[in-house]
């Protein structure tokens, strides 16, 4: 059973990550819980001067190097799978990792993007309509939205991405997993001409954050009866969701989402139970301090 006294050092690896919030976030928590021997450190490629193909190298380094626990992101999702040990039925189903559990030396790749943009679905649009839906992305966040879109009762599911194969896979994953659910691969270009047709819109690529600016598509084809959600919380409103918002569109922000894999992970990779309410909290404060900066 963890205590406030096991040694916890959680790393998280990706590529151009020096302005993520979250070692403040999860450190805040850990503290808020009393986790005495409690660190979250930057593993950044970049930095590092290593590819985005050797994260597995990268990741099982980590660990032989002391890290207990280890958060994955952007680009490295689904480049890390081959390189662990064992797989959560989810992280199997999506062909995607963000969390990295290590248990008696053993690799275990877990996925909270699904549950917690499910989380932030459900609490954000309470009443949306779920029927048809274009998702904008298809990598490892892509995918696992994808999947929370599936469980959550969307049948028509249209999902665009830069890369064919990409949307190929996501598409048969969510076919193979829920056959109630039509999957569709679109390209970028189709994006507009199916929004005419359709409930919501999802952006998870990363266009619309910090580094990547733009929209994932033309924003002049949204309409007002859409609901329009997006995963990026750096900056928390998009040009996306600046243009949805200036129709009058139900908007769901990505530090709904944030917060609420942020907490599943946290609770995978310690055994004590986040409170997300407060870490909700403590992203807003961390937002605003952002913004004065």
């Amino acid at each position: 059973m963890t205590s406030e006294f096991t040694r916890h050092r959680i790393g998280l690896v990706g590529a151009g990550i020096s302005t993520s919030l979250s070692p403040a976030l999860h450190s805040h928590e850990a503290s808020a819980l009393a986790l005495v021997d409690y660190s979250y450190e930057l593993i950044d490629l970049e930095n590092l001067t290593v590819s985005v193909e050797k994260t597995g190298e990268v990741v099982r380094s980590a660990v032989a190097g002391g890290f207990t626990g280890l958060n994955i992101t952007h680009p490295c999702k689904q480049v890390v799978v081959d390189a662990l040990d064992e797989l959560s039925d989810n992280a199997r189903l999506l062909g995607a990792v963000n969390t990295v559990v290590v248990d008696n030396g053993r690799l275990i790749g877990h996925n909270t993007d699904h549950s917690g943009f499910l989380t932030a679905l459900q609490r954000g649009l309470p009443d949306a309509t779920l029927n048809r839906v274009v998702l904008a992305g298809a990598g490892g966040a892509g995918s696992a939205v994808a999947y929370a879109l599936a469980a959550a009762g969307t049948t028509d599911l249209r999902v665009a991405d830069v890369d064919p194969e990409r949307t190929a896979d996501v598409c048969s994953r969510v076919s193979s997993a829920f056959p109630a659910t039509r999957t569709t691969a679109l390209t970028i270009d189709q994006i507009a001409d199916n929004l005419a047709t359709c409930d919501g819109v999802v952006n998870a690529s990363p266009i619309g954050m910090i580094g990547h600016p733009g929209t994932p598509f033309d924003p002049a084809a949204l309409h007002s009866e859409l609901w329009v959600a997006d995963i990026v919380y750096r900056p928390m409103r998009t040009e996306l969701l600046d243009a949805a918002l200036a129709l009058g569109c139900s908007v769901l922000d990505g530090g709904q989402m944030l917060v609420a894999q942020a907490s599943d992970t946290f609770t995978l990779l310690t055994g004590v139970e986040a409170d997300t309410d407060r870490m909700r909290s403590h992203l807003r404060e961390l937002l605003s301090e952002t913004a004065r900066a």
